[in-house]
């Protein structure tokens, strides 16, 4: 059972690029008792792409989310005033 929930939504934008992409995780469990990482991406308005990590332990999952959470932030990801509604 997770101890907290898990979930973060982020864009990066640039007008200049004609960039305009997201990335959302979550950690959740399944019915089976493992630990699901799942990520989407995408450009913002478009479904995008998604993948599920399944996990034995929490601890596991959290440590690749943050792993994740940092390449992003590297790479221009932000949180927006619009991620509250995602």
């Amino acid at each position: 059972m997770l101890i907290q929930p898990y979930q973060l939504y982020v864009e990066r934008t640039d007008e200049s690029r004609n960039m305009a992409r997201f990335y959302a995780m979550t950690i959740e469990p399944n019915l089976f008792g493992e630990v699901c990482l799942t990520r989407r991406w995408g450009r913002i308005g478009a479904q995008g792409q998604m993948k599920v990590q399944h996990f034995a332990r929490e601890r596991d999952a959290v440590a690749a989310f943050l792993d994740l959470l940092r390449q992003k932030r590297r790479r221009g990801y932000r949180v927006t005033p619009s991620a509250a509604r995602h």
